[in-house]
């Protein structure tokens, strides 16, 4: 599977981690930064991991942060994008499951590696179950109101 992983300054040394795992798994990887731990803002990771997901260059991405939260704030602004924050694997796999999350979101202060790699693990392993979550996803990329920030 191609996927791309970014982080921020926060969370370079798990990226690196899990990135290495993941090639290791067989998947290609597209490391879109952050490669020092200099102070970078985490929404410029996001937004770039966000359009690397949505114009289908991988298929998958996992974003990191600090906490994980800003981040994925951050990836949640791209329409075509659904990030889900875990810090479990059940929720990563319910986040594929019912909400056809196509990016994974994880607190490098929060999360140790090996949890990290068992949500991934999850969520790469997990299919969308379709069926009445079909249109319940399709509605979380068409909301009801602008996403123009003006």
């Amino acid at each position: 599977m191609r996927i791309a992983i970014a982080s921020d300054h926060a969370a370079i040394a798990l990226k690196a981690d899990l990135a290495a795992w993941l090639a290791g798994e067989g998947h290609e990887v597209a490391d879109l930064g952050s490669q020092d731990d200099a102070p970078a803002d985490y929404p410029d990771f996001g937004y770039r991991l966000a359009e690397q997901v949505a114009s289908g260059r991988s298929e998958r991405g996992v974003v990191l942060c600090g906490s994980g939260v800003g981040v994925s704030i951050a990836v949640n602004r791209h329409p075509a994008c659904r990030c889900a924050l875990v810090s479990e694997p059940v929720s990563a796999a319910l986040s594929r499951q019912h909400n056809d999350a196509n990016v994974l979101a994880l607190g490098a202060r929060l999360v140790e590696l090996e949890t990290a790699k068992a949500c991934i693990a999850a969520f790469l392993a997990t299919a969308f179950a379709g069926g009445r979550h079909g249109p319940r996803v399709e509605k979380l990329g068409a909301p009801p109101f602008s996403l123009d920030p003006r």
